[in-house]
């Protein structure tokens, strides 16, 4: 195959083509007596090998342990793979820790005990930063994102928050530890103001967890792919070990 053969095959440029021959995506390309280069199917396998592994671990990444494979580093290829994996499951379980904080935090009667409780004095900026572990400047940067609405103090205009700003800021900081966005928060902030309901923090953590069973497919499809370029060799075998002529179906095509 020509560059343009394999570059219409994946509905790439020429050019993408050759960055990713050069770059070690693909593996090494022989070239004929006049200079040009020639691809065959196990070039078209390693590019879709690559993609595939684009969508679970991202380009940067899948780049990386593409170059390794071809490098004969196939050990810290598959160690790449496996970080991802690790790294998704980190995720997962913060994210079935947070679920639970903030249904507990949902539900405590404002009056309960605890800093910005009723009947205590309400929490300057400070207080608050120190009691969520995070800096000043997250809270100012959740203000002016809409999602707290401190009231000012007479004459020194100090921002000074009470037992429903307290309880916004940590559903905030315990949302954002979940990697939400302002977007996905701001509706869970609103249904616990407007009617008390924590419906919108059950949904935003269960999009969330859908989000992630999708991410767990595309690792999965792309180890898949990664095994069949290998031959579904051992650790120590390289790229030459993959079966060609086969023309894996999956994604990023």
């Amino acid at each position: 195959m020509r560059p343009i053969d394999l570059a219409r095959l994946a509905g790439l440029s020429t050019q993408q083509i050759r960055h990713y021959a050069d770059s070690g995506i693909l593996p090494p390309t022989p070239r004929t007596p006049a200079g040009y280069r020639r691809f065959d199917a196990r070039h078209r396998q390693a590019l879709l090998t690559y993609r595939a592994l684009a969508a679970g671990h991202g380009w940067h990444a899948a780049r990386t342990i593409m170059q390794a494979v071809h490098a004969g580093d196939v050990p810290r290829a598959l160690a790449l793979v496996d970080a991802g994996h690790a790294g998704l499951h980190r995720e997962r379980t913060a994210l079935e820790s947070a679920g639970r904080a903030l249904e507990a935090t949902a539900q405590a009667p404002l009056e309960a005990g605890g800093p910005g409780a009723s009947g205590r004095q309400p929490l300057r900026i400070g207080a608050l930063a120190r009691h969520l572990g995070v800096r000043t400047s997250a809270l100012r940067v959740w203000e002016a994102a809409g999602l707290l609405a401190p009231r000012r103090e007479p004459g020194t205009g100090y921002r000074l928050y009470g037992p429903a700003d307290v309880r916004d800021a940590r559903m905030i900081f315990m949302l954002r530890q979940a990697r939400h966005s302002f977007e996905e928060i701001r509706p869970v902030l609103e249904g616990l103001r407007r009617t008390g309901s924590s419906e919108a923090l059950r949904a935003a953590i269960a999009r969330r967890h859908r989000e992630l069973a999708g991410h767990t497919a595309a690792l999965l499809a792309g180890a898949a792919h990664l095994h069949d370029y290998l031959g579904g060799g051992c650790p120590g075998d390289g790229p030459d070990q993959a079966l060609a002529g086969q023309s894996p179906a999956g994604q990023g095509s």
